[in-house]
């Protein structure tokens, strides 16, 4: 141990006990704060390489018309293809909320055409003022 300590010096480097409870004790000669800093490297680099999950939301109303829905249902399709998550919604203005029944089947058909694109997450629920509903994306 007395060896590698004035050897360390020597060398201006550090003397650092990678495992203390082996006999005898292992140990490394390494420029500590380089070696701090390539750590921080590394865990920045395993962040920048997560996945980030993008949400991408479509707002209908309970009587949203034919044109409206396929016109919804295409970005819907591109969202999905793009990897994102889909929240479809329905929003109830009012007193729109007695058409409860409406905007449940309008987001069941959604998930149903939807289907081949991705997998429904959650089913259509009310909270408040709106029914919501999750599609995840099929991984390719």
């Amino acid at each position: 141990m007395a060896n590698a300590k004035k050897l360390a010096e020597e060398l201006e480097l550090d003397l650092v006990e990678i495992s203390p409870n082996a006999t005898p004790p292992v140990c490394k000669i390494i420029d500590y704060k380089k070696f701090l800093y390539e750590q921080k490297k590394r865990e920045k680099d395993l962040k920048s390489k997560a996945s980030k999950v993008v949400i991408k939301e479509i707002r209908f109303g309970p009587n949203t018309d034919d044109h409206d829905y396929e016109f919804k249902k295409k970005h819907a399709i591109k969202f999905l293809k793009d990897g994102a998550k889909l929240k479809a919604y329905v929003f109830f203005k009012g007193r729109s909320i007695i058409y409860k029944d409406k905007g449940e089947i309008l987001l069941l058909r959604l998930a149903q055409e939807l289907e081949e694109y991705g997998k429904l997450e959650q089913m259509p629920r009310l909270e408040g003022k709106r029914m919501t509903m999750f599609i995840a994306p099929k991984k390719k």
